[in-house]
């Protein structure tokens, strides 16, 4: 799983969040395959979107999800996470796991998945279960598939690299579903994508 957007639940007080999403700014940007957008906070990334073939489609989910946001030049460190996504998105083998991701306002559970997965480089995957097992128990792999159906910051903590048991590529909760998930890893040149086409499929959701 792995959403279009996502906005994680706050675990601060409610004038706090106000104050935080009052302060919002997001930046949309082309890329290779389409507009896609990273939104922050006080210098750190509170969401990303996948590339959409509408800039205004990724400015209408930034708005929706961040009341009083604005869209604006972003600062450097975001800058470079903005150029790296552009850089991956044309095939290069960029590493993002460096983005500075405010994931202390996740819940523990699903900052420790994104830890992981942000780690998985292009090109590679992993299952689920892996992932569980790195959590410290391998029936986990349902939590995690969970934790990542809520990831704010598709791309970014690059869940379309996490797939399911016995070859399956697994679920994809973004726009297009498997079709989008296969994209992006055929983008990467990961062998996933590849074994997915030879079959014929795209995949189900597991």
């Amino acid at each position: 799983m792995c959403p279009a957007f996502a906005v994680r639940k706050s675990a601060v007080s409610d004038p706090e969040r106000a104050y935080v999403l009052g302060m919002s700014q997001y930046a949309v940007f082309e890329t290779a395959i389409g507009w896609a957008g990273v939104a922050w906070a006080e210098s750190r990334l509170i969401g990303a979107y996948l590339p959409q073939i509408n800039p205004a489609i990724v400015r209408k989910g930034f708005t929706r999800k961040f009341p009083g946001a604005s869209q604006a030049a972003p600062p450097p460190a975001i800058a470079s996470v903005v150029d790296r996504i552009v850089a991956l998105m044309h095939g290069e083998k960029v590493d993002l796991s460096d983005a500075p991701l405010d994931l202390a306002r996740a819940p523990e559970f699903n900052a420790k998945v994104y830890e992981i997965t942000r780690r998985i480089p292009p090109g590679q995957t992993v299952t689920y279960g892996q992932i569980a097992v790195q959590l410290g128990d391998r029936l986990l792999a349902q939590q995690v598939g969970a934790a990542l159906g809520k990831n704010p910051w598709p791309i970014l903590v690059p869940c379309h690299r996490v797939t399911a048991a016995n070859g399956k590529l697994g679920g994809f909760s973004a726009r297009g579903g498997g079709e989008t998930k296969l994209r992006l890893l055929a983008i990467e040149g990961a062998s996933a994508a590849a074994q997915a086409d030879l079959f014929g499929q795209p995949p189900a959701r597991d």
